[in-house]
């Protein structure tokens, strides 16, 4: 008896029912790094504009590195909508370990909210909650960008001015 076409097929139907699996694969295998916002420096306050640095700290708990291509991201301040973007960008976190990036941000706080611009000020000399969310871009073959959350409280480094 030739068993060798029904062992082919039965290789075959394995291989392809793994390479099915293997597009859900990453939301099962990775897990989601652990994104803070660590800093908001004010760099630069004029009247039609202000210019803000953003630093962010990042987690990997995964036991390979991950790779970043991009970053969306969602910044609010006591509550109201400071920032928000996509910023392209390649670093890679290591496995098991901690890595920081920083966004340089441009904002008209007269034109956005007299709230907001209150409580820039107001930043500098007590911490204010924030809230952060976005997308981290993984470039790994058939990964989809992961999400990330985090709230706390931060005050605002008046340094630059």
């Amino acid at each position: 008896m030739n068993y060798a076409r029904p062992l082919v097929t039965a290789v075959l139907l394995l291989a392809l029912t793994g390479l099915g699996g293997c597009a859900s694969m990453p939301d099962n295998v990775i897990s989601k790094p652990e994104v803070k916002l660590r800093d908001v420096q004010v760099m630069g306050l004029g009247f039609n504009n202000q210019t803000f640095l953003l630093s962010f700290d990042i987690s990997n708990p995964n036991p390979f590195p991950l790779p970043i291509n991009h970053v969306s991201y969602g910044v609010r301040l006591d509550g109201l909508r400071f920032a928000a973007g996509k910023t392209d960008g390649e670093f890679s976190v290591p496995a098991g370990g901690d890595s920081q990036f920083a966004i340089s941000v441009e904002l008209d706080l007269l034109s956005t909210a007299p709230q907001l611009l209150s409580i820039v000020r107001d930043g500098t000399r007590r911490e204010i909650p924030y809230q952060l969310e976005g997308e981290l871009g993984i470039d790994l073959p058939m990964t989809p960008p992961l999400s990330y959350r985090s709230e706390g409280l931060i005050r605002l480094d008046s340094r630059g001015f």
